[in-house]
C-alpha cells in the first residue's frame, strides 16, 4: 500500500526555489525591464530604436542557440549544477555594466553575454525540475513557479524606473545584479534538488515501499530521435515561433509605442507593471486549467487573447484602452513558459525532457529577438507602430489555428501515474 507523507510536499519547497530564482533573474531583469531603459539607451548611445532593438536580439538569439546544449546538460547531469554557476554569473555580468562606455558595441556584448548565461537560469532548468518532482498537479506547479516572473515583471520595471531616475542606467544594472547575489543565489543554492527520487519519493510526494526505488528512477518518454523527427513536435515549435515573435515584439515595444501615443514616461512604465499583472494571471490561471482541460484548447485561449491585444492596439487605441490591451498582450507571455513545458511533457515525455524543452523553449526566445527586430524595423520604416503590429496579430491569429490540430496525448496523467504505481507494486513483489 502507498501512502503518502503527512508534512508538506518538499516539491513545493522546490516551486518556492525556483519562482524565487526567477523572480529576480533574466526574464524581468534582461527583459520586462528592457523596455525601461529603451530611450535612456536611444539617447545615450545616439542609436535608432531599431539598433537598441538589436541589442535584445542578440541577446535572445544568443540564448536561443544555447538553449538546446542547456536542455542536454540538465539531462546529463542535472539542473542544480546547470542553475547555481548560471545564475552567479548572469549576476557578476549584470554588475560590469559600472564599466560600459559610449560604443553601442560594448552595449551589444554586454547584453549577449546576460544572454548567455540567462538561459542557464531561465525557465528551461527550473521547469524541468518542477516537472520531475510533480505529474498530476505538474500545471498548477508550473503557473506558481512562474509567477516568479510574474512578480518580476511587475515589480523589475517599476524599480528600474527609479533606479534610471536616481543613478542612471548603469548602476541600476549593478544594483540588480548585487540583489541577485544576495537573494535568490543563496536560497536556491539551499534548496533545489533535481528529483523525488533523491529523498525516496515519487512525483506529487507518493512515498513508495521498499524495495520501489530502483524502479522509480525510470522515466517515460521518447527518444530525441523518435521526438525530431515528429510532426506534433514541428507544429509546436512553429505554433511557439509564431507566438514568441509576436508577444515580445508587443511588450518589449509597450512603453515606446505607448509614450507616442501621448502618455507620460510613468504612465508607460505603469503599463509595463500591467503586463506584468497579465503575467500573474496568465501564469498561475494557465497552471490551474492545463491539470483540468485539454492543454491545447488552454493555449488557444490564451494566446487567443493576445491576438486581440494586438488588434486594439492596431486600430490605434490611446489611453485606458491601450492598457487594457497590454495586459491582454501579457497573457500569451504570461502563460508561454508553463504551456510549452506542459505540452512538451505530456507529448514526448520526460525521458529527454530537457532537450526537448530547451529546443521548444529556444524557438520561442529565438522567435522574441526576430520579433523585437521587425518592430523597430518596421517602426524605422514606416515612423509608425500600425504596420507591424499588424503583421504580428495576424502571427498569432495563425498560432491559434494551428494548435487546433494538435491530438490527444501521448503521457497524459493518469497513464503516468498508473506507470509509476505498476512499478512500485511489481518491485514489492519478492522473488
Amino acid at each position: 500500500m502507498i501512502s503518502k507523507r503527512p508534512t508538506v510536499f518538499y516539491g513545493w519547497w522546490i516551486v518556492f526555489a525556483a519562482a524565487l530564482g526567477l523572480c529576480l533573474g533574466g526574464p524581468p531583469i534582461a527583459v520586462f525591464s528592457f523596455s525601461i531603459f529603451f530611450k535612456s539607451l536611444v539617447h545615450e548611445f545616439h542609436a535608432s530604436r531599431a539598433a537598441i532593438s538589436f541589442a535584445f536580439t542578440l541577446h535572445n538569439v544568443i540564448g536561443a542557440m544555447c538553449a538546446p546544449l542547456v536542455g542536454r546538460l540538465i539531462d546529463r547531469f542535472g539542473a542544480r549544477r546547470v542553475i547555481l554557476p548560471a545564475t552567479a554569473a548572469f549576476a557578476l555580468i549584470l554588475i560590469s555594466g559600472r564599466a560600459l562606455g559610449i560604443s553601442i558595441w560594448q552595449f551589444y556584448l554586454f547584453y549577449a553575454a546576460l544572454g548567455l548565461m540567462g538561459i542557464g537560469a531561465s525557465p528551461i532548468p527550473y521547469g524541468v525540475v518542477v516537472s520531475h518532482w510533480f505529474n498530476r498537479r505538474r500545471g498548477l506547479a508550473l503557473g506558481f513557479m512562474m509567477l516568479g516572473v510574474g512578480l518580476g515583471a511587475i515589480v523589475a520595471p517599476l524599480l528600474a524606473q527609479r533606479l534610471i531616475a536616481a543613478f542612471g542606467w548603469r548602476m541600476a544594472y549593478v544594483i540588480f545584479g548585487f540583489m541577485i547575489l544576495l537573494i535568490p543565489l543563496p536560497v536556491v543554492a539551499a534548496l533545489l534538488e533535481n528529483d523525488p527520487a533523491q529523498r525516496g519519493l515519487l512525483p506529487d510526494g507518493v512515498q513508495p515501499k521498499q524495495g520501489a526505488s530502483e524502479r522509480q528512477s525510470e522515466i517515460q518518454g521518447l527518444t530525441w530521435h523518435e521526438i525530431w523527427h515528429s510532426p506534433t513536435f514541428w507544429l509546436l515549435i512553429c505554433a511557439f515561433f509564431l507566438t514568441g515573435a509576436s508577444v515580445h515584439a508587443g511588450v518589449l515595444h509597450m512603453p515606446a509605442l505607448l509614450t507616442d501615443r501621448g502618455l507620460s514616461p510613468e504612465r508607460a512604465a505603469l503599463a509595463i507593471s500591467i503586463i506584468g499583472l497579465s503575467l500573474l494571471v496568465g501564469r498561475v490561471g494557465s497552471g490551474y486549467l492545463l491539470d483540468r482541460i485539454f492543454a491545447p484548447r488552454v493555449a488557444m485561449f490564451f494566446f487567443g487573447a493576445s491576438a486581440l491585444g494586438m488588434a486594439i492596439l492596431w486600430l490605434g487605441s490611446t489611453g485606458n484602452v491601450a492598457l487594457a490591451a497590454a495586459f491582454l498582450v501579457g497573457l500569451s507571455m504570461g502563460a508561454e513558459a508553463d504551456i510549452i513545458a506542459y505540452l512538451i511533457s505530456r507529448y514526448f515525455g520526460l525521458r529527454v525532457f530537457g532537450t526537448a524543452f530547451g529546443h521548444a523553449f529556444g524557438a520561442f526566445v529565438l522567435a522574441g529577438a526576430v520579433g523585437t527586430l521587425l518592430m523597430g524595423a518596421g517602426f524605422d520604416w514606416t515612423h509608425s507602430y500600425t504596420v507591424p503590429l499588424a503583421w504580428f496579430f495576424s502571427a498569432m491569429v495563425v498560432a491559434v489555428a494551428l494548435l487546433a490540430f494538435l491530438g490527444p496525448y501521448r503521457y497524459a496523467a493518469e497513464r503516468e501515474e498508473s506507470q509509476s504505481l505498476e512499478g512500485v507494486q511489481t518491485a514489492s513483489i519478492p522473488g
